[in-house]
């Protein structure tokens, strides 16, 4: 399999974005890129460890506000893998599309959310940005306000488990579009 760093001959005839390891679809779309790699089935323990905690830091917390919670920390992570999943999830938890469409933009789309998960999406923005500024008080007592310890305490451990998931996806470029709900659970990152 072809990596990034790995230098690769370009067939002629063949544009130059094109990856040698894609067809060109024929329908006017971008070809899909292979995935790097496959953790489920190269690191099986890892990845059911993963799922294991996955299903264990969400326990007791409302699955649509999780959903909206795994959806904005890939849309900070860039993770298109996460992002397509968990947009399908949300919608099969019964999650409107605008309010899924809003996330991007929450703060100017306040109106859309419950105060609850205003304080879960502050809250996932946080975690997910450690580098810009930890997670300020204000920010963890209005989480607080809105949750009890155990509830905050699977909040915290969600976004984290997201955080993870993201992180393998997007290194082992997850391949978006194929997710079905109630395919498997889990990611397959």
């Amino acid at each position: 399999m072809t990596t990034d760093t790995q230098q690769t001959e370009t067939p002629a005839g063949t544009p130059a974005d094109h990856h040698p390891d894609t067809l060109p679809t024929g329908d006017g779309h971008a070809t899909e890129h292979p995935a790097r790699l496959n953790l489920s089935e190269l690191a099986p323990d890892v990845y059911r460890a993963m799922v294991r905690l996955d299903a264990a830091a969400h326990k007791g917390l409302d699955p649509v506000l999780v959903e909206l919670v795994k959806i904005r920390a890939s849309q900070l992570n860039h993770c298109a893998f996460c992002l397509d999943m968990h947009s399908k999830d949300a919608l099969a938890a019964g999650e409107s599309i605008g309010r899924i469409v809003q996330l991007s933009a929450w703060r100017e789309s306040r109106h859309f959310y419950t105060e609850k998960e205003l304080a879960a999406l502050e809250l996932a923005e946080a975690i997910t940005l450690l580098t810009e500024g930890f997670v300020p008080d204000e920010v963890y007592e209005l989480a607080a306000r809105h949750f009890d310890e155990t509830e905050l305490a699977h909040l915290i451990a969600s976004i984290t488990v997201i955080n993870a998931w993201n992180r393998f996806a997007v290194t082992s470029r997850s391949v978006p579009g194929h997710y079905a709900p109630g395919q498997h659970k889990g990611h397959t990152a």
